[in-house]
């Protein structure tokens, strides 16, 4: 079967269980699950032999039924009907209460499609396929399409997990990892960054074995607090050839914030979750579910808040060793709000080399009106002066027109940044703007002026809005409708940043 047609089958199949009220982050479940356990028996076949070892169906104590069937993949292909649909739920909920990387990838897990004739489809469609024999580009085009599908489904919030590739290959190519390093994202969702830094390491690197075993087994690293969308990390990993089916997993499920394990890392590449709050659930004495913001007490952090970006910051910086780089996505709050932020600001000016920001527009993101940027920021030993000399900015934001669907935002789109950025030599870097060329993308800023700015505010821009003035050029009318959208939840979440940091200056 060729490429396509496999992408078509897959394909097809989302679209028929859509029409059953089978969303597409239900479907992308049940093919994690059932490509885990296909995959997991093609390597205990020859040439692998890997002898993986899955357990027997377990009772209501957790306790495997002496008697009762293993819950692997040749048990379950050879179900049918009803029985099947009772195998598989019982088999899931076995699953999910083992240990390491294959309790991981059922931790939580539930059948969601009802039809035992589709389920059985399903199977038969991976069943037919030797998905360990398949090129590692082809398994990672089917999922990566399928987790892009499920982020456009706005109803079902997957978007905040996903990151627009574009705007992740940009931020690795401005890094550009090297091979035996190591890289981590303390909020990783499906993976995205690292399956970049991997495609880019394995392209400008002729790998001895040494080195494609580490990449292989040790370079990733991270956490990602939610269940389902931790699993498909693990998944879109392992069908893009990084990690083992049966060896340790990377990714915690644990809250990255909660305390420092002490690991450092060489690079930290992420885009940490929209929304400023941190805040966590609980029952109050009524018995009803109520929300407290929630601050981390961590000593190693410059300041307490309760603003999620501002400790993820925090947090990176931390993991990152004496020569470490990082490049984080942060909404524009993180540049200019007061109180904890000018705290975090300064600090981070004074310990590490703010380098480069860079100013994204809106209309990138699934999840609508979010401003956002990206701080690329290597750390230093300590000093008694500042190691930030310079901020260079580019503004990719005034004047700029995307949407996620008519107009997404390509990685050309970016190549400017990537050529002024000058990696090999970011201490040589030449202005496009000056008096002459006011409309120039790209500015220094001494630290001395950032400093000096109330609040040590860094949510910079000159470029005048042209979208008035010239009304010859406007933009199609479905981009300015998708615009004025955007501008309007952007407002909206400025209000209420506004008046979050009103509470935060008031409590800090």
């Amino acid at each position: 079967m060729t490429e396509s047609t496999i992408i078509s089958k897959v394909w097809n199949f989302a679209n028929v269980l859509r029409d059953d009220g089978v969303g597409y982050g239900d479907y992308l479940e049940q093919i994690t699950y059932l490509l885990f356990l296909k995959m997991a028996d093609e390597l205990n076949k020859p040439p692998y032999s890997k002898n993986l070892v899955f357990p027997k169906m377990k009772d209501s104590d957790n306790k495997e039924i002496e008697d009762g069937e293993v819950c692997n993949w040749p048990t379950l292909s050879g179900k049918r009907g009803a029985e099947l649909e009772m195998f598989y739920n019982q088999m899931l909920r076995s699953l999910s209460t083992e240990k390491g990387i294959l309790g991981q990838i059922f931790t939580k897990s539930q059948n969601k499609i009802q039809d035992p004739a589709k389920l059985l489809k399903i199977i038969d469609m991976i069943d037919k396929e030797q998905w360990s024999l398949m090129g590692a580009d082809i398994k990672g085009k089917i999922y990566e399409g399928l987790l892009e599908k499920n982020a456009e489904d706005t109803k079902s919030g997957a978007g905040q997990y996903f990151t627009p590739r574009a705007l992740i290959k940009t931020m690795v190519a401005c890094i550009k990892p090297k091979p035996l390093k190591s890289i981590t994202d303390p909020a990783c969702g499906t993976g995205g960054f690292f399956l970049a830094a991997y495609d880019y390491i394995v392209a400008n690197n002729k790998l001895d074995r040494e080195e494609k075993e580490f990449l292989k087994n040790k370079t990733f690293h991270g956490n990602e607090i939610v269940a389902n969308t931790r699993r498909m990390c693990l998944m879109n990993m392992f069908l893009h050839n990084i990690g083992e089916i049966d060896g340790d997993t990377f990714i915690s499920g644990a809250d990255a914030l909660i305390a420092d394990d002490g690991s450092r890392y060489d690079y930290v590449l992420a885009n940490p979750p929209f929304g400023k709050k941190s805040s966590m659930t609980s029952t109050n004495e009524e018995g009803l579910l109520e929300k407290q913001d929630l601050s981390y007490n961590r000593q190693d952090f410059w300041a307490s808040t309760s603003n999620k970006q501002l400790n993820f910051l925090q947090h990176i910086k931390s993991q990152l060793k004496i020569t470490g780089e990082a490049a984080v996505v942060l909404p524009d709050n993180v540049l200019f709000e007061g109180g904890a932020g000018e705290a975090v600001r300064k600090e981070l000016l004074k310990t590490t080399e703010l380098h480069t920001i860079l100013r994204l527009p809106t209309g990138i993101f699934y999840a609508q009106g979010v401003k956002a940027n990206v701080l690329f920021f290597d750390n230093k030993p300590a000093s008694k002066s500042a190691w930030t000399k310079d901020v260079w900015i580019y503004d990719y934001r005034n004047n700029i027109h995307h949407t996620p669907k008519k107009n997404p935002m390509r990685m050309a789109h970016l190549q400017d940044f990537i050529d002024v950025y000058n990696t090999d030599n970011k201490h040589k870097r030449t202005e496009t703007w000056s008096e002459e060329n006011p409309d120039g993308r790209w500015r220094k800023f001494t630290y001395d002026e950032i400093i000096a700015r109330d609040k040590t505010n860094l949510d910079i821009f000159w470029i005048k809005d042209k979208s008035l003035a010239d009304l010859d050029n406007l933009p199609d009318p479905d981009v300015l409708a998708e615009e004025i959208i955007e501008n309007i939840e952007a407002g909206l979440n400025s209000f209420r940043e506004i008046m979050e940091t009103l509470s935060e200056e008031a409590d800090y």
